[in-house]
């Protein structure tokens, strides 16, 4: 075999139509073996064939093989010092995956030999092969015809987002082929997208699809890691998602996919974790980064560098501190962007990646890194604004590039809609934008994205039927998951058969949708709330890849008013530019020549009388009502040409109370009357003309959003 000396740059396996040059990053190695595995056709058995690499440039190290080309799986042997009390781990025994792998084959199958210790002595080092319990990396073909693709690249406050999981969204739909349901083939489904489209979707946010290694322990109770928060490879598509045959088939048919949506105007949004990898803590197998330069890719603890700093709750945390893993992470990005075609990355565990030492820095080399890239900085960055860290929890704090997944927004609509007391201050500022966050950091209404479920918790559904988790399923005695939800169960735990409890569910369920699709901001809805998805009372479906988390499309033909409703509401924002503002409400009239108008302010909040909010009405821990006026002619952001924007107003009517309330229209300076679009106390709209300074009657626990009159 010929060997080259290749070059130090691009790192990972390059393929370049006559040959593939391989480069392979490492400061603390004293030899690298490149590992080629071919199958004998003679006897059908893998052999591997070891390559001296030997060229060294820049702590790199790489070669050049003219006779490779795609379709060929390799792996890295590292050698170099095992010193755990030092931070060093290398162990040649170990097959190691390329950092820079744009595809891998096969799984880890969880045997001692893929741990660098022995299990019943962690002190003595285990040189046990792991080669045969190893995935492959496999060299791409990189082109692709992209014909006319185009990013879509919908401004963030015409943005919604549609939360979902690849094979959960598709494993059970009966309109895509049988071989192609669970994979990215599926999602790029015609059915699949024209629900997407007729819920006025405009970008699907994806849950990890970056390569997975399921927990040994997961795989022990007979589970597997569904959502993917457990990767190991940042530039290869998890092939778990693949319909396709050749081992790197996952890398076009994910290409493919994003070409599909992008034809129905619909961006792919991915959730990226590289805050940790799957080699877990201390006593985790040795499958990558550990094997090639530990102490460059993890924190390790000062004084102790066999300990991991943990600020995911997963054993490590990547080591962002260090250029190259760095150069991992921008490059991943990029890759992701330039190659596959992605609109934007929302950042697991966010705060994790701008810690310095115990503190999180939002000025860290990392975010100063995003800002300046001239191609990662063009793209949707949302972050998670929390780990698991001292300090975490950093919502509101993200620099003006970001935005963020707003815990406090997912907190205070619930809590509102439950009936506790004392909330309607922080219940006004996270329907008009979270200003009180976001306004001082130069930050605009899309720095929130607006939740009120996610894939970490309950469905909508649940979040109105149960008190409590139920995640027996889980095989953990019910302790994982979170028991802090914030629920009402509306009277019965779990499923009922009682009239009473299941109209109010169905009403509470209206009320979530129809404030976030009437709050300022990104509104981002889980897969499966607009069709009454359920999980059971699981809260913490990480490690359920069964039909417990998968989209149920057979109940879902029972749930056409639900779906009607939520499809109703997303065009109704779609159509009114006052739900969708670019800037914060600033509770003055609009200025005529530069001088204060004597119109109306371009938000009032008023009282079931009628009456403008006083200090005393804020504080009242007893109220649980509202109204607010959202003045259509008092938008002050220009339109996309600069044109001026003006939309009709609307009076958007809260009752939390369990009994009706009664509330009174403001007088004829506000509209000449109101239509009622929606009343949530009704599975369907009923037609209502109110003429100015007239009353209508909230039931209790309901919504009414009024338009004015033309």
């Amino acid at each position: 075999m010929q060997v080259w000396p290749g070059t130090p740059y691009p790192l990972g396996a390059t393929w370049d139509g006559a040959g593939t040059n391989f480069a392979l990053f490492s400061e603390v190695a004293e030899q690298v073996e490149l590992c080629l595995f071919d199958t004998d056709p003679a006897d059908g058995l893998e052999r591997e064939t070891r390559v001296a690499v030997t060229e060294v440039d820049g702590l790199v190290w790489h070669c050049y093989l003219p006779d490779v080309e795609p379709g060929q799986r390799y792996g890295y042997r590292v050698h170099g010092p095992y010193q755990p009390e030092r931070g060093h781990r290398c162990n040649p025994a170990k097959l190691l995956l390329d950092p820079y792998g744009k595809a891998v084959d096969g799984q880890v199958t969880w045997h001692q030999a893929v741990y660098s210790y022995q299990h019943d002595n962690p002190s003595v080092l285990n040189c046990d092969d792991s080669a045969p319990y190893m995935p492959r990396n496999v060299v791409i073909n990189p082109y692709f015809d992209w014909g006319d693709d185009r990013a879509p690249r919908t401004p963030y406050h015409e943005t919604l987002i549609y939360e979902a999981h690849v094979r959960g969204l598709t494993a059970c739909h009966p309109a895509v082929p049988a071989g192609q349901r669970g994979s990215y083939a599926g999602l790029a489904d015609p059915a699949v997208i024209e629900h997407l489209t007729r819920l006025g979707v405009t970008a699907i946010e994806l849950m990890p699809v970056h390569q997975c290694v399921p927990e040994p322990a997961l795989v022990q109770r007979g589970l597997t890691n569904y959502w993917g928060y457990n990767t190991i490879a940042f530039l290869a598509p998890d092939n778990r998602y693949s319909s396709s045959e050749a081992p790197y088939g996952q890398v076009a048919e994910f290409k493919a996919m994003v070409k599909a949506l992008h034809a129905a105007g619909i961006e792919v949004i991915l959730d990226v974790v590289y805050n940790h990898t799957a080699e877990a803590g201390a006593l985790g197998p040795t499958l990558s980064f550990r094997g090639i330069d530990n102490a460059a890719y993890y924190q390790l603890a000062p004084g102790n560098p066999q300990a991991y700093l943990d600020y995911t709750g997963c054993g490590n945390s990547l080591n962002v501190r260090n250029p190259h893993p760095l150069q991992l992470i921008m490059d991943s990005l990029r890759y992701w962007i330039l190659d596959m075609h992605v609109d934007g990355f929302r950042f697991d565990l966010a705060a994790a990646l701008a810690r310095v030492l115990h503190d999180v820095d939002r000025l860290s080399t990392f975010f100063a890194l995003v800002t300046q890239d001239p191609v990662v900085s063009q793209v949707k960055l949302i972050a998670e604004p929390w780990d698991v860290g001292q300090g975490g929890y950093q919502v509101g704090q993200f620099p003006p590039l970001w935005s963020e997944w707003n815990g406090k927004y997912r907190d205070t609509v619930r809590d509102f809609w439950r009936g506790k007391p004392a909330t309607l201050g922080e219940f006004a500022s996270r329907l008009t934008g979270s200003s009180d966050l976001y306004e001082t950091s130069a930050r605009r209404p899309v720095a929130s994205v607006n939740f009120v479920t996610c894939h970490d918790g309950f469905t909508l559904r649940d979040l109105v039927s149960y008190d409590r988790k139920h995640n027996d399923a889980n095989g953990d005695h019910n302790r994982d998951g979170s028991d802090d939800n914030r629920s009402w169960n509306c009277g019965a735990e779990g499923l009922s058969d009682d009239p009473a409890v299941n109209e109010i569910r169905a009403r509470q369920v209206r009320n979530f949708l129809v404030t976030l699709f009437c709050s300022q901001g990104v509104p981002m809805l889980l897969a499966g709330d607009e069709m009454s998805r359920t999980q059971q009372g699981n809260n913490n479906a990480y490690c359920q890849d069964n039909e417990l988390s998968w989209m149920d499309w057979e109940a879902a033909g029972k749930q056409q008013d639900l779906i009607e409703f939520t499809c109703a509401l997303s065009g109704l924002r779609r159509a009114h530019p006052v739900f969708r503002r670019r800037r914060f409400f600033s509770g003055q009239a609009p200025r005529t020549g530069g001088e204060p108008g004597g119109g109306l302010q371009d938000i009032v909040w008023l009282t079931p009388a009628g009456h403008q909010m006083t200090d005393s009405d804020w504080h009242a821990g007893y109220a649980r009502s509202l109204g607010v006026f959202l003045n259509g002619d008092a938008i002050t952001e220009p339109g996309p040409r600069g044109e001026t924007v003006r939309d009709q107003s609307f009076l958007l009517l809260f009752n939390a109370h369990r009994e009706p309330v009664s509330f009174t229209l403001p007088d004829s300076r506000f509209g000449p009357g109101w239509d009622l679009l929606v009343d949530t106390a009704v599975a369907a709209g009923a037609a209502l003309v109110v003429p100015a300074g007239g009353s209508v009657e909230l039931a209790g626990r309901s919504i009414m959003v009024l338009r004015e009159r033309s």
